[in-house]
C-alpha cells in the first residue's frame, strides 16, 4: 500500500469540499462529484496516525480487487480510471509526486501533519501474493515487455534478477508509472504522436500499457484503433519503430510453418490476420495494414481479458496495387502489383494448415479488412473446417443489428415492422443484411421474407432484378423495381424506416436524405457506420439537428454529445466492433469452440442490446457507454460459453459449474508479478555442518 499526504494549503477547492464530507461523518468511500472534473471512483479512507495500524492492511487485503472486478465484484475499468483522475487533479493543483523509500515504493505528496488526517490510495496489485518465476536475467528481463516493470521492481529483485544499476536509484508504483506516461500523453495534441508514444510503452512495458488502456478505455480506444489507427496504418513506415507480429509474404509460401517457429510464444490462442487490401475505408495499404491486427489484438487484452501473450498478429503480403506506394521508396513491404489467384489461395491455405498443426484446431483465426473479392470466398471455405471468422462481415453486422435491436425499445415495434436500405453492398452490408434476416426468422418468417425488406445501393444504384454484374451475395437482395441511380432517388421512393451506411462515401447522407427520413417516420434510424470518422455518411449533430432530436444515431466512430437549442443532449451510439469481437474471442478461447457460426453473433447481439438501458436511450445511446466495455465483454464471454455448452460446441470438459468464474480465470490482469525468490530456511539442526 502507498501513503499519500497533501499539504492543506496547496489543495484545491474540490478537495478540502471531500475532506469536509468526510469528517463530517461520510468516512470510508466516497467519490468526489465535482462537475468541473471527471468523477473520482478510487475507493479512498482517511485514517488518523493513530489508526494507520495492521488493520487497515487487513482491510485492503479483503477489498483488494482483481484488475476486471471492482470490490463490488462486477467487472468494470473505474478503479483504474480513478487513479489516473486523481494523480491529474493533484498534478493539476501543483503537488509534485515524490520517490518513495522502500517502505512506501512512491508516489506520496508532502503533507502538513497538522492540515488533516493521511490519504490512502489502495493501489490494486502492488501486494500480489505468490510471484512468478524467470530464468531470464540482467538486459534480458529490461528488454522484455512481457517482464519489464521498469521502476517498480523491488530493490529485492532487482539484486536477484541481475537488474541493480541498470535503472535508476528509485521505485515506482505502477500508479505512478501511469502518471508519468499520462503527463508525456497530454502534452501531444497530434493523436498520431499519441499513438507512437503508446505503441513504444507497448513495447517496453507491456502490465503498464494495459493498465493504462484499462484505465480509460473511452479515451484510448480512439487511439489505439479507429480512428487514429487509420492515420497510422497510412503513416506505418515512418512511425515503425519495432517490429510487432509476423510478416508472411507470398515468397515464403512451403516455409510458413518455419516461419511460425520464429515467433517466441508457443501458447497462442488468438490470431488476427490481415493481406492490407482494404483497410477500414482507407483501400489498400499492402504491409503498412499490419496496424490493424495489432491495434485489434490490443483491444482483445484491453476489452476482453485475452492474455496478449497468446495473440498473434500477422500480415499477409502478397504485394499492393497502391501505385503511390509502389512510388515510395520508404515503403517497407513487397514493391510489386498483388499476386492473385492459384498462389494466394495456396498462401491461405498453407497458412490455415500450418497455424494448427502448431497451435491446435482451437486457434482463433480472425479475417480482418479483406477486399470483397477474397473476403466471403474465405470465409465460407473455411468457416466450417477451422475455428475462424471476419470481423469485417460479422463483428459489423453483430454491433450494427445490436444497435437496430436497442432502437426497437425506442420505436416501439417489431423488426419485422421496418424496411432498411443500404449505402453499400460490401461485406458489411451484406453481413449486416444477412444477420437480419436471422433475426427476422426467429420473429416468425422465411428468410426470403425477410430479404423483401432489405434493399442495398451500390455503386451502379439500386439493386434490383435484371441488373447485370451482380454477383451471388448481391443477387439475394436484388428486387423487382425500377433502377434508380442515386441513393436520394432511392430513399424517395422505397420510404425506408431504416438507412445504414457502410460504403465509406463521406456525406452520402445529404441533408435531404435525413429530411426525408424524418418526414417518413416518427423515430428514423439512421446509422453512419463508416470508418474512420472523416468517411461517415453524415454526423451526429446533422443527423440531431435535421430531424428535431427524433433521430436514433449511430455512428462506426466517435463523435462528440449534441446539444439541441431547446436544450436536449445527446450522446451518439457508436456502433464499435470492439463491443464484439474481444467478449467473442474471451468466450470461444475459454470453452474452445472449434467453429463460430453466426448464431453466436446474433447470440451476442441480443446480449449487447439487452445492456442498454431506459437511461441510456433517453441520452441517445443505442450501446452501453464505451467506459463500460469490460464488463459488456464480460457478460458476453458468459453468455457463449453457456450457449456452446448448451448447443454441445465446447471441446473443453468437464462443463463448468459456475461459468463466470470459470471465464474469470480466463481474464488478464494488468498488475505486476513479483519476481522475488521464494526463500526459506530449515530447521537449525538440519543444517549443520559436518565435520570430520
Amino acid at each position: 500500500m502507498q501513503l499519500t499526504e497533501v499539504k492543506s494549503s496547496t489543495m484545491p477547492p474540490w478537495f478540502h469540499q471531500d475532506i469536509c464530507q468526510l469528517k463530517a461523518g461520510r468516512r470510508g468511500y466516497w467519490p468526489a462529484v465535482d462537475p468541473q472534473y471527471p468523477p473520482i471512483t478510487q475507493r479512498l479512507i482517511i485514517k488518523s496516525r493513530d489508526e494507520q495500524s495492521a488493520s487497515y492492511e487487513d482491510w485492503s487485503l479483503k477489498h483488494r480487487s482483481s484488475s476486471f472486478t471492482s470490490s463490488s465484484g462486477s467487472m468494470n475499468s473505474l478503479p483504474r480510471r480513478a487513479v489516473l483522475s486523481l494523480c491529474r487533479r493533484m498534478a493539476a493543483a501543483g503537488m509534485r509526486p515524490l520517490v518513495g523509500s522502500l517502505g512506501y515504493p512512491a508516489g506520496g505528496w508532502l503533507a502538513d501533519q497538522t492540515s488533516f488526517q493521511a490519504v490512502r490510495v489502495c493501489h490494486s496489485g502492488t501486494m500480489r501474493k505468490g510471484s512468478v518465476s524467470t530464468k531470464k536475467r540482467g538486459y534480458d528481463i529490461t528488454r522484455n515487455p512481457h517482464l519489464n516493470k521498469g521502476m517498480a521492481f523491488t530493490l529485492e529483485e532487482r539484486l536477484q534478477l541481475g537488474i541493480h544499476g541498470l535503472l535508476p536509484p528509485c521505485f515506482l508504483s505502477q500508479d505512478v508509472q501511469a502518471l508519468r506516461v499520462m503527463k508525456s500523453y497530454e502534452t501531444r495534441t497530434n493523436p498520431l504522436d499519441k499513438y507512437i508514444l503508446l505503441m513504444g510503452l507497448q513495447d517496453r512495458n507491456e502490465k503498464l500499457f494495459y493498465r493504462l488502456l484499462t484505465s480509460d478505455v473511452e479515451e484510448f480506444m480512439p487511439i489505439v484503433y479507429t480512428p487514429t489507427v487509420g492515420l497510422a496504418c497510412q503513416q506505418y513506415g515512418l512511425a515503425f519503430r519495432r517490429p510487432r507480429g509476423l510478416f508472411i509474404t507470398i515468397h515464403d509460401r512451403g516455409h510458413i510453418a518455419t516461419m511460425l517457429n520464429s515467433w517466441p510464444e508457443e501458447n497462442i490462442k488468438a490470431i488476427v490476420v490481415t493481406d492490407g487490401e482494404r483497410i477500414l475505408g482507407l483501400g489498400d495499404l499492402g504491409s503498412y495494414g499490419m496496424g490493424i491486427p495489432v491495434g485489434k489484438l490490443a483491444l482483445y487484452t484491453a476489452c476482453g481479458g485475452v492474455r496478449p501473450q497468446q495473440c498473434l498478429p500477422v500480415l499477409l503480403d502478397v504485394g499492393t496495387d497502391n501505385q503511390t506506394l509502389l512510388n515510395d521508396p520508404l515503403y517497407i513491404g513487397l514493391k510489386h502489383r498483388r499476386i492473385r489467384g492459384k498462389e494466394y489461395d495456396e498462401l491461405i491455405d498453407e497458412f490455415m494448415q500450418a497455424v494448427t498443426d502448431k497451435y491446435g484446431m482451437n486457434c482463433l483465426i480472425q479475417f480482418e479488412d479483406f477486399a470483397n473479392s477474397n473476403a466471403f470466398r474465405i470465409l465460407n471455405k473455411y468457416r466450417n473446417r477451422y475455428c475462424t471468422f471476419n470481423d469485417d462481415i460479422q463483428g459489423t453486422a453483430s454491433v450494427a443489428v445490436a444497435g437496430i435491436l436497442a432502437a426497437l425499445k425506442l420505436t416501439k415495434n417489431k423488426l419485422l415492422d421496418h424496411t432498411f436500405v443500404f449505402q453499400g453492398a460490401g461485406e458489411a452490408a451484406l453481413g449486416i443484411a444477412h444477420l437480419l434476416m436471422m433475426a427476422m426468422a426467429k420473429e416468425g418468417i422465411t428468410r426470403e421474407e425477410a430479404a423483401k425488406r432489405i434493399w442495398m445501393v451500390d455503386s451502379k444504384g439500386l439493386i434490383v432484378k435484371g441488373r447485370g454484374y451482380l454477383n451471388h451475395e448481391k443477387e439475394e437482395f436484388a428486387h423487382e423495381h425500377p433502377h434508380l441511380k442515386t441513393l436520394e432517388e432511392v430513399v424517395h421512393a422505397i420510404k425506408p424506416t431504416a438507412i445504414i451506411g457502410v460504403a465509406a462515401i463521406a456525406g452520402a447522407f445529404t441533408d435531404k436524405i435525413i429530411k426525408d427520413m424524418a418526414s417518413f417516420n416518427e423515430k428514423p434510424i439512421i446509422f453512419a457506420l463508416s470508418n474512420p470518422t472523416s468517411k461517415a455518411e453524415c454526423t451526429a449533430e446533422q443527423c440531431y439537428q435535421l430531424t428535431e432530436g427524433r433521430g436514433i444515431f449511430a455512428s462506426g466512430s466517435p463523435f462528440n454529445k449534441v446539444t439541441l437549442a431547446d436544450g436536449r443532449t445527446f450522446y451518439p451510439g457508436q456502433g464499435n466492433n470492439a463491443y464484439v469481437f474481444p467478449g467473442v474471442a474471451l468466450g470461444v478461447i475459454a470453452c474452445g469452440v472449434r467453429h463460430i457460426s453466426d448464431d453466436i453473433f446474433l447470440t451476442t447481439a441480443e446480449a449487447i442490446a439487452d445492456m442498454v438501458t431506459e437511461e441510456h436511450l433517453a441520452e441517445g445511446r443505442l450501446y452501453p457507454p464505451l467506459s463500460t466495455i469490460r464488463e459488456v465483454s464480460f457478460k458476453i464471454a458468459v453468455q457463449l460459453v453457456s450457449y456452446a455448452y448448451k448447443h454441445n460446441i465446447a471441446s473443453v470438459y468437464p462443463e463448468p459449474k459456475d461459468k463466470e468464474a470459470f471465464v474469470l480465470s480466463h481474464i488478464y490482469s494488468p498488475d505486476y508479478d513479483s519476481f522475488s525468490l521464494d526463500t526459506y530456511t530449515w530447521p537449525k539442526e538440519a543444517m549443520n555442518v559436518q565435520d570430520v
